[in-house]
């Protein structure tokens, strides 16, 4: 199996990725999304854990500005028009399943873990449960291929070509 195109995790990016959670990184195996200055923007995280713990979440947004951001429009229940707008729209339908695919494809050519087999993130393929991690996953793959997250980060105060780390430790 190939794995999905993210560059490999360095002791720099595990550090930077624990300052931005506030708790030790565990289990991160790549960045594949960076903020313009470089820091991790999404971090990659194995299908099982070092403990043995299948864990379906393969693209987690771990930038504070970016969680913020999406904590924000969470807050002001775009879910529910988001969960509207895919009962209403077949084609919005067929591409976020696809995502679902896609997300899926990508974990198993990491690792095979029968646990969590059909099980990707954010409420796909039916519903919209996580903004973060639907953003996270677009913001890993690009554009075109998760339509919830890229409305998502259409409609964030953020974007990952403004650099928001201050604060954030240098490398």
């Amino acid at each position: 199996m190939s794995s999905p195109p993210f560059e490999p995790v360095s002791d720099a990016d595990i550090r930077a990725v624990s300052a931005q959670l506030g708790r030790q990184a565990r289990d991160v195996i790549g960045i594949p999304a960076r903020c313009v200055c470089g820091a991790p923007t999404v971090v990659a995280t194995a299908p099982r854990l070092g403990d043995g713990t299948p864990f379906p979440t393969l693209y987690y947004l771990s930038h504070p500005a970016a969680t913020a951001a999406i904590s924000q429009l969470e807050a002001t229940q775009v879910m529910n028009e988001y969960n509207d707008m895919l009962a209403d729209d077949a084609e919005l339908r067929e591409r976020y399943a696809a995502a679902h695919e896609a997300y899926l494809a990508d974990r198993g050519s990491i690792q095979a873990v029968p646990e969590i087999a059909g099980i990707s993130a954010g409420g796909m393929p039916t519903r919209v449960k996580c903004l973060h991690a639907l953003a996270a996953h677009a913001l890993a793959v690009g554009p075109g291929v998760n339509p919830i997250g890229d409305l998502a980060l259409a409609r964030a105060d953020w974007s990952p070509q403004r650099c928001e780390c201050r604060g954030e430790p240098e490398e």
